[in-house]
């Protein structure tokens, strides 16, 4: 079918065209303008900002390139086991009522020689779910399941802490976690333990999948995020030969590489990545097996994924400033040292963006009177170099994991980038507190088995409250939607595709926190608990 336009609705559209391409390159008024105090103040600042932003970005392009450049240094099939060594199986719980039968269930059906597993469910609940673990523990204990049941008063430590707590009575060469949420598939071990046989190896990590991703645009959205860290930033990091992270959960750690590393470590949030990088300085190498999947369970609740991410955010910066001074002094090649750089300051960009956010009107307009074509040829090369880069990122790696559909990541990446926009505000705080040492207790990503679009958490406990972050993220929403105004008053509309990610960002976010917090209380009386972390290390937009 063919549509014909009449020749006026042609001749108007050129018409417009040609105005606007000669108010763009009229130069009337140049050499008119001169910059001010408060101009330079302005334009400084956003600048450096800019600039950092896209040095970020580029690294983004880089981790691309290491993942092609390096394809071919991955794991092979390993050598055939003569000698099962035994495993211990830890399964850290803090209120977890909801999903601690269904992980133990999933254990049982493991295919490992049960004479050769040590199972301990490390409980610090303080509600009901210390009866409903301990009923599962004897359930399976019956049945046969070498299977133990360890209950903490105090929750010195936190997870770091149980985890310790239960190595004092381990039996296994091996150390197998599981956070409550996830669903190892019964051969886990069978695939993972024979990679130890090489004697350097400290630690192995499989790769998350998501059982409920299509639950809501949020759950697609974490999805394309966690993909994009589980493909290519841990992909670039071990095919390269740089160090990388435990996710703090399904994974396999030999024993003797926590000891040498001087052990579970509760000074930071992130205490999986700052063992992982301690025993990596000890010269333990790490492997990281994509083939290898564990089902997992995302929040569902935008408080709960902003509570998540926020707590990755802070305990990846307390990690650098632990970390990085140790990573700098070692002998590690340079390469090793950059990525460790940036992997671990990575989230120094969400007080950068929430900068920038407060800049970007009064930037506009001084830009206005500078000239389009300086805004061209500097401004918008740097907004690319650090926004573009998060597409192609999050794009390769759904193209590695679905090269059939992850064409329709498209449809997602406005939403991705929003999101991540959008929680820049409750991550920025994170990070300030973080480098300015203010310590806080650990924030677990409450779960609440969703399993499928006709399940719902509305009135289940583990509920994170909104505060006051919302509130803050809506004024900034309304802050651009008031910017998308100047910019089409001033017909500099090149600028509202970006500004509009912001508007959709805050908005989206705040909405939902309040929506999702107030709309629970008032109607199911649902009130919110002491929260503990899931697991951690995958930083965050």
């Amino acid at each position: 079918m063919h549509v014909y336009f009449p020749i006026p609705v042609l001749a108007a559209h050129t018409a417009f065209i040609g105005q606007y391409w000669h108010k763009i390159t009229d130069k009337t008024f140049t050499g008119i303008y001169h910059a001010n105090f408060f101009d330079l103040a302005m334009m400084v600042p956003y600048f450096i900002v800019l600039f950092v932003l896209a040095v970020y970005g580029l690294h983004r392009y880089w981790l691309v390139y290491d993942y092609y450049a390096y394809a071919k240094n991955v794991p092979g099939p390993p050598p055939e086991v003569t000698s099962w060594p035994r495993v211990t199986i830890q399964l850290p719980i803090f209120n977890e009522r909801y999903v601690i039968e269904r992980l133990v269930e999933a254990i049982s059906r493991f295919d490992y020689p049960r004479e050769l597993l040590d199972v301990q469910v490390l409980d610090d609940s303080t509600d009901e779910t210390q009866q409903v673990a301990s009923s599962v523990v004897d359930h399976f204990a019956a049945q046969g399941l070498p299977i133990s049941f360890i209950h903490r008063n105090n929750r010195a430590g936190y997870k770091a802490g149980a985890l310790e707590n239960g190595l004092k009575t381990s039996r296994g060469e091996f150390v197998a976690i599981f956070d409550a949420d996830f669903i190892p598939d019964p051969d886990f071990l069978r695939r993972t333990i024979p990679y130890f046989q090489d004697p350097k190896i400290g630690m192995a990590q499989a790769r998350w999948t998501y059982l409920n991703r299509d639950y809501s645009l949020l759950t697609q959205v974490e999805t394309i995020l966690l993909d994009g860290h589980f493909v290519v930033e841990h992909g670039a990091r071990s095919r390269r030969g740089a160090f990388f992270n435990f996710n703090g959960t399904a994974g396999v750690w030999r024993r003797q590489a926590i000891d040498d590393a001087g052990g579970w470590q509760h000074d930071t949030l992130t205490e999986d990545t700052d063992l992982s990088y301690r025993a990596q300085l000890h010269g333990w190498k790490f492997l990281y097996l994509p083939d290898i999947e564990c089902v997992s369970e995302l929040p569902i609740d935008m408080n709960g994924f902003k509570a998540q991410q926020a707590r990755w955010a802070k305990g990846l910066m307390q990690t650098a400033k632990k970390i990085l001074p140790k990573v700098f002094a070692s002998d590690a090649p340079f390469f090793v040292k950059a990525e460790a750089f940036f992997h671990l300051t990575a989230n120094i960009s969400y007080p950068l963006m929430v900068l920038l956010s407060t800049m970007l009107l009064p930037a506009m307009i001084v830009r206005f009177y500078q000239g389009w074509i300086q805004m061209l040829v500097i401004d918008l090369p740097l907004f690319l170099a650090s926004t573009c880069s998060i597409s192609s990122f999050y794009l390769v790696a759904q193209r590695e994991i679905h090269a059939k559909t992850w064409w329709r990541t498209f449809l997602y990446m406005p939403f991705v980038m929003a999101t991540g926009i959008g929680i820049s505000v409750r991550n920025a705080q994170a990070v300030l507190e973080a480098i300015a040492g203010k310590k806080s207790e650990f924030t677990r990503t409450p779960k609440y088995k969703i399993e499928g679009k006709h399940d719902t958490f509305v009135s289940k406990k583990y509920r994170n409250k909104a505060g006051w972050m919302p509130y803050a993220e809506v004024l900034l929403g309304v802050y651009f939607a008031v910017t998308v105004v100047y910019a089409v008053v001033n017909e500099n509309y090149a600028t509202v595709p970006f500004l509009l990610l912001f508007v959709w960002g805050y908005l989206y976010t705040g909405f939902m926190s309040l929506g999702q917090s107030y709309f629970a209380r008032l109607r199911f009386d649902v009130n919110a608990s002491e929260m503990r972390p899931a697991a951690s290390g995958a930083p965050g937009f």
